[in-house]
């Protein structure tokens, strides 16, 4: 069987209105560190680790007809290892709640926005 698509996934695409904004509050998030430069895009790329798909920030600025149009539902879901801690931290950057902590069987998840109001959603599995 020819194989020509790999099964992986090398980034995610966030649209953002502002990339110096977003590069700032994503690396925040994140805790990552902020590579040295400028931040007029089109596109700034958060490293998530070896092996790891990437986070592609995309402020579209050579698309003169590009009309940023928010997502109304998560674009991803990044992991946490303690949902009460991803919790706090994200409510002490003064995030947008979409939700509060929400506990399944087997996992828990809350949602928020960014600063663009893309919707993020944070897990924690439990096994």
């Amino acid at each position: 069987m020819v194989k020509p698509i790999e099964n992986r996934i090398d980034t995610i695409f966030v649209h953002v209105s502002d990339l110096e904004r977003s590069v700032q509050w994503y690396s925040r998030l994140l805790g990552l560190d902020i590579r040295e430069g400028s931040f007029t895009g089109p596109v700034y790329t958060l490293n998530m680790g070896e092996g790891k798909p990437g986070i592609t920030l995309d402020n579209h600025c050579f698309d003169e007809n590009y009309e940023f149009v928010p997502s109304n539902q998560p674009l991803f879901n990044l992991s946490s290892s303690n949902i009460n801690d991803a919790f706090s931290h994200v409510t002490a950057m003064g995030v947008e709640l979409v939700t509060e902590i929400i506990t399944h069987s087997d996992m828990a998840e809350f949602s928020f926005k960014d600063p663009d109001g893309n919707i993020i959603m944070i897990c924690t599995c439990f096994s």
